[in-house]
């Protein structure tokens, strides 16, 4: 096992801003990819999808399961951005940041590898981490499922009590602190909970939070 600590980070709305312009193109591209394979209505597809999201906590999780559907197939066709770099927003000091965290830094998202290495190409963000962890790399076992984070720690050889997960989804911390990891919640609200050592309102607040953990 490595000695040394390793941080785990979340991509999308922990390390940039997917809420004004990628997830809203996320969740139409679903919708419309549910309508299009499952037959159903707008509002029939917006349910099943939010239904999955949260009882999953991922909606290709609730498809696979229940409609055998293609991973592979769902994810390309509901990421694709021909604008990603207009849409995304990215604070740039972030990149000084990542670079005074001392260990290692991997990126654990649920979305697509070619999505993941757009944003991380697009931001600069990929000269700050030594491993990317998508979805695919995980047999689509997607966060929060104890199966992917085991498979992570697996692959990297890591001692889960060395790694901190840096995340905004508060269900993903809570396997992360029962793996036994420490957990940093990227928040702007005031929501306590048991499974989060240290709430941040930006990854920027980080390193003057590092003692903490």
């Amino acid at each position: 096992m490595s000695g040394e600590r390793t941080w785990l980070f979340d991509l999308d709305n922990t390390l940039h801003n997917a809420t004004p312009h990628i997830f809203p193109h996320i969740n139409r591209s679903m919708r419309e990819y549910i309508e299009r394979h499952l037959g159903v209505d707008e509002h029939e597809a917006t349910r099943i999808r939010q239904h999955y999201w949260v009882r999953y906590g991922a909606t290709l999780l609730g498809l696979m399961r229940h409609h055998g559907t293609d991973p592979r197939h769902f994810l390309w066709e509901t990421h694709q951005f021909p604008e990603l770099q207009r849409m995304i927003v990215f604070e740039k000091p972030l990149l000084h940041t990542l670079r005074r965290l001392p260990g290692r830094k991997i990126i654990y998202s649920n979305a697509p590898r070619h999505y993941t290495e757009a944003v991380l190409r697009i931001t600069g963000l990929e000269r700050c981490f030594d491993a990317v962890y998508a979805v695919e790399n995980l047999k689509f076992r997607p966060k929060p499922m104890p199966a992917g984070f085991r498979a992570l720690l697996r692959a990297e050889h890591l001692d889960p009590r060395r790694c901190i997960m840096v995340e905004d989804s508060l269900p993903n911390l809570q396997t992360a602190k029962k793996l036994g990891m420490y957990t940093v919640l990227v928040s702007t609200g005031s929501r306590r909970s048991p499974y989060v050592d240290v709430t941040i309102r930006s990854v920027l607040d980080l390193p003057q939070r590092c003692a903490r953990l």
